[in-house]
């Protein structure tokens, strides 16, 4: 399962957006992060035509929280993100793959895919927020990647 860099960006730009009690802007969320500003821009309007982020336009614009955070469901902005989730061809309408009728395996990428989504709704923007001066501070350098954990007991050898 892999979430797109639309959904990782809407996920830091609310954990940013709840960090502090000013407006935000694209410009300082994009340096803050180092991701592309127009990409992130995309990802405010969907956030905000969604209800998870309010807009305030002008000179001194920006956004903030369009509701409280424990109120912002993450499966829900997942969901409001992800334009299909589609793990295997034949989820896609260009499906092509010939064993389609018979194979079992959407079934499983279903149940897998539900359960994937299921862990985020278990969780608010409330629980994933840090502190703004974390956000700002150069503890906040790239670390090392720290995943993914995959439990091996279980599954047969």
């Amino acid at each position: 399962m892999r979430l797109t860099k639309f959904s990782d960006y809407a996920l830091r730009a609310l954990i940013f957006a709840a960090s502090t009690d000013r407006l935000a802007t694209i410009e300082e969320t994009a340096d803050i992060y180092g991701i592309s500003r127009a990409h992130l821009k995309k990802v405010v309007m969907i956030l905000t035509h969604q209800g998870f982020l309010k807009g305030v336009r002008g000179r001194l614009g920006g956004y903030t929280l369009g509701r409280p955070p424990q109120e912002i469901n993450l499966g829900a902005v997942l969901r409001a993100t992800e334009a299909d989730f589609q793990l295997v061809e034949c989820f896609g309408p260009d499906n092509r793959c010939r064993i389609s009728r018979t194979c079992r395996l959407a079934g499983i990428a279903n149940e897998a895919l539900a359960a994937f989504v299921s862990t985020f709704d278990r969780y608010t923007l409330a629980d994933v927020l840090v502190r703004h001066d974390h956000l700002l501070s150069p503890a906040t350098d790239v670390q090392p990647a720290r995943g993914p954990y995959l439990p091996t007991t279980g599954a047969p050898a």
